[in-house]
């Protein structure tokens, strides 16, 4: 069957970013026999023209559609994304009758509600390598699709323990000849690679666990390794680990490190790491495999803050680790998240004095809290009235804490004045 992969995300922040997750789709349902084309929309100009260039010459019978992002997650800026994906499915189906099918992080976790919005024929919730090839087999088979798991139709709400989370050693890593680098990025492109999948930590906020689930699941060292090796033969040496904790579990972390030191491919690489769960063997081992930089997501500096955030570390980890990270030579890009539930002016001012503390090389500021359906934050919210009953969040909504609107925002663009360091 041929089958034509769209990803519709043209955002970036901080980094350009490829589909890592349709990238493995596309592997997957390749080795299932089917016939696979890959656009990728990043940095492409006139979209339209090129979806239509690309239907009226490949004659897909299948097209999925991946749904990275919602929306900016921004409060004081918000701009909802899906309108152009909406555009985009209608497009798809003045060009062809082809059966249009939605995926992604940013559908999964709206799959019923995106559905709707975009109009397309149905979705696959969750992870697609699994799911996306069973469909696929079943519209060959012209078999009943209901059954298939994590499947959205329209009308029919999807059943989230039915999602597939199949274990890592069975699925595939992305392929090298499958990127489409942009224009101009050269060889700074940051490719995405996922050793991991799963967070058991549940902060208040995350859609993560809906996502991927709170069981840690694996990818063998040496398959990633492996991977890696086959990406700079092809021409890549610059990587952007997005596992959402690369230090957990510690020793598989140290594991891949010493692997990817002792391979010697002078690799390049950024993580993302929880500020519990170290220490300076592994960030150590971080340096000699080539780490140069970390997303390091504190949050706050408000013990009470951290407790309601349900943080699984206290203020003296975070600052341990940003000092063993700094006598690394490892760069550190900090977060702060203000606003959520118990947050007050002198939590806030906490935070700030706290994060000038730890000297980082770069710190993000979020101001508001990005609302996901099934998360803690969410019952808060709606204990507290802060949304409709009805209200199914695919339109952002976002928590702030009383006391703050209106205060929280010029008070951090003074702050950040003289923190040339700092972005929001």
């Amino acid at each position: 069957m041929k089958v034509l992969l769209i990803s519709a995300n043209t955002e970036t922040i901080n980094m350009v970013p490829l589909p890592l997750g349709l990238n493995c789709v596309a592997v997957a349902i390749r080795t299932a026999g089917h016939d696979v084309h890959l656009l990728d929309l990043m940095g492409s100009g006139d979209n339209n023209m090129l979806i239509r260039d690309t239907i009226q010459k490949f004659k897909p019978r299948v097209i999925g559609i991946s749904v990275r992002n919602v929306d900016n997650q921004q409060m004081a800026e918000t701009r909802f994304l899906l309108e152009p994906i909406r555009d985009m499915v209608a497009s798809c189906r003045s060009f062809s009758d082809a059966t249009i099918v939605l995926g992604g992080a940013g559908f999964s976790i709206f799959p019923e509600a995106a559905l709707s919005y975009l109009q397309a024929d149905m979705g696959v919730c969750g992870e697609g390598e699994v799911a996306f090839t069973m469909l696929l087999d079943a519209l060959e088979r012209e078999d009943p699709l209901s059954g298939i798991p994590g499947i959205c139709l329209p009308d029919v709400i999807v059943r989230r323990g039915s999602v597939v989370r199949a274990g890592l050693e069975d699925l595939p890593l992305p392929d090298p000849s499958l990127w489409n680098v942009p224009a101009g990025t050269g060889t700074e492109i940051w490719i995405p690679f996922q050793t991991r999948r799963g967070c058991p930590m549940k902060c208040s906020y995350c859609s993560t666990p809906a996502l991927e689930g709170t069981v840690i699941r694996k990818h063998p060292v040496e398959v990633v390794v492996k991977g890696i090796a086959r990406h700079v033969a092809a021409g890549f040496n610059h990587f952007y680990f997005v596992d959402n904790t690369f230090n957990f579990p510690p020793q598989y972390a140290k594991d891949l490190c010493t692997a990817l030191a002792t391979a010697g491919l002078n690799i390049r690489w950024r993580c993302i790491l929880y500020p519990g769960f170290m220490d300076e063997e592994l960030v150590r081992k971080m340096a000699e495999a080539g780490c140069v930089e970390v997303s390091l997501g504190f949050e706050s500096g408000s013990p009470a803050i951290l407790k309601k955030l349900n943080k699984k570390f206290d203020l003296d980890q975070v600052r341990v680790t940003s000092e063993l990270l700094s006598e690394h030579g490892i760069r550190r890009m900090g977060f702060l998240l203000l606003g959520g539930p118990g947050e007050t002016k002198a939590t806030v001012r906490e935070s700030l004095a706290f994060a000038d503390s730890l000297k980082l090389d770069m710190l993000k500021v979020t101001m508001g809290i990005r609302i996901y359906p099934g998360t803690a934050l969410e019952k808060v919210a709606r204990e507290e009235g802060v949304l409709a009953e009805e209200d199914d969040l695919l339109l952002p909504r976002f928590y702030m804490a009383k006391g703050l609107d209106g205060w929280l925002g010029p008070m951090i663009r003074d702050w950040m004045v003289d923190r040339s360091y700092c972005v929001t």
